[in-house]
């Protein structure tokens, strides 16, 4: 037996499989927790990584692996002086302190402009936005920068010795091309000051390098590695038509197109996928954590939020809940604040407050899916994934919210899946074709969601104009 290893190095936490390469069945799995912090020292990824690795029993199946690929969170700023040491900690896709920086970089370039270099806009979540925080709160520490990289970059030198990249996670930082496929240094020289180096491309079928330091699988093929939602995609063998929905502690929609979709409004961030495509893209900033929080302040766990949310009504006795807690990406809200609207006497009920909860990530999400659709995007299908997922309350709701249908892929690492599947790719030079499993389908029920998607868009407007 052929195996593989994928690693997803999430905000939460980082998860490592070891997988049948003919199969895509998971043989071994470990994981290991991260901080739960929006700026941190990059040591701890590969601290979190080495204890998943043995966790998962990877370092003892030397001989037996032909490879292994590395999937990360997307955007964390990586800064590095020319010993390899951060300058500062690395800040995180979720660390919005530069969301007055993104906003000058958005004015200065225009949103068409900058569309037209890289194929986004600018928000605090990117990398270049970041620098030019940076460069303008701390200029010492910028000006000791000789190297930028991204978590996944980072991770791949701890592995194979080398910070290499690929042009999923490149495309989300604000200065890479994914149509042209080139860094666009102008923008580190007008926004940072200047280029710091910046880690080699890899194509996504291609090899980075081989395993080293230390690993238990030293001589196994490295491959390219991607961003978090790129090997997502790709684990889970996105097909035309389809869009993903992923609910964990980012909301995103995204879908893959063999062209670049130009959105010049900004809304969609025209990333590239991890199979020589396009991943057009939304994310939102408040997702799972909305219910949780409500089920915090309600004392009580998921599991029973979840059944409170199943015992009231279709729409939540009118309440209308503005899931905002954290700020907001989609829209660009980075300090907005939650919003409970509706309110009365006879409706202010726990059962009311969990479904609302529950609607809230939901009508988020499906302001996503509306805007991808405006984009050009076809939708016919959603695939709902994440540990928000397994909510039987939102399952529930969500075809009739999306008026789509909803297919429930079976519970999987679908990240570090697709970082496995891309290592299989490039150890033999063909991507496997592994099974998806569904769980569930719903199809759209009644009317009622036009109704809770109307009241939502209604609220949102009176309270941001959006």
């Amino acid at each position: 037996m052929s195996i593989v290893v994928g690693v997803d190095s999430s905000t939460q936490s980082c998860k490592v499989l070891a997988v049948d390469a003919e199969t895509g069945d998971v043989i071994t799995s470990g994981a290991a927790a991260h901080p739960d912090l929006t700026a941190v020292d990059p040591s701890v990824w590969t601290s979190a990584l080495r204890e998943a690795w043995h966790s998962a029993g990877a370092d003892r199946l030397s001989g037996s692996v032909s490879a292994a690929g590395i999937a990360a969170q997307q955007h964390g700023m990586v800064a590095l002086d020319s010993s390899g040491t951060p300058v500062h900690d690395a800040l995180l896709w979720n660390d919005t302190r530069s969301a007055p920086d993104a906003a000058r970089l958005r004015d200065e370039l225009g949103p068409e402009e900058w569309v037209d270099a890289v194929n986004l806009v600018p928000v605090a979540s990117f990398t270049i936005s970041k620098l030019a925080w940076l460069a303008q709160n701390q200029p010492d520490a910028a000006g000791r920068v000789d190297q930028v990289v991204l978590p996944h970059d980072w991770l791949n030198g701890a592995m194979g010795g080398e910070f290499t990249t690929d042009r999923s996670d490149a495309s989300g930082t604000g200065y890479f091309s994914p149509v042209t496929n080139s860094y666009r240094t102008d923008l580190l020289e007008r926004f940072f000051g200047r280029v710091p180096r910046l880690p080699r491309v890899v194509a996504s079928n291609e090899q980075a390098g081989t395993v080293q330091n230390g690993w238990g699988i030293d001589g196994a093929v490295l491959a390219a590695g991607a961003g978090d939602n790129a090997a997502a995609a790709l684990g889970l063998g996105l097909r035309p038509g389809e869009v993903v929905v992923s609910i964990g502690t980012s909301g995103t929609v995204f879908t893959s197109t063999p062209s670049a979709m130009r959105d010049h409004t900004g809304a969609v961030a025209g990333f590239a996928d991890a199979a020589g495509g396009h991943l057009p893209l939304l994310a939102m900033l408040n997702s799972a954590r909305v219910m949780a929080a409500t089920a915090a302040m309600l004392g009580v766990d998921l599991a029973a939020l979840d059944s409170l949310a199943q015992a009231a009504g279709s729409d939540a006795g009118g309440l209308t809940f503005l899931p905002y807690l954290d700020g907001e990406r989609s829209p660009n809200l980075p300090h907005a604040t939650g919003s409970l609207a509706g309110l009365t006497r006879s409706n202010m009920s726990p059962e009311n407050l969990a479904h609302a909860s529950v609607l809230g990530v939901l009508n988020s999400l499906a302001d996503g899916i509306d805007v991808l659709r405006q984009s050009g995007g076809a939708p016919d299908k959603i695939l709902l994934i994440g540990g928000g997922s397994k909510s039987q309350a939102l399952r529930q709701a969500a075809a009739s919210i999306f008026n789509l249908p909803v297919e429930i892929p079976a519970t999987r690492e679908y990240v570090a899946l697709g970082a496995a599947k891309q290592a299989a790719w490039a150890a033999t030079g063909e991507l496997p074709d592994w099974k998806r499993s569904i769980e569930a389908a719903y199809e759209p029920e009644g009317d009622w969601g036009f109704g809770v998607r109307e009241r939502y868009a209604e609220v949102r407007k009176s309270f941001y104009g959006v």
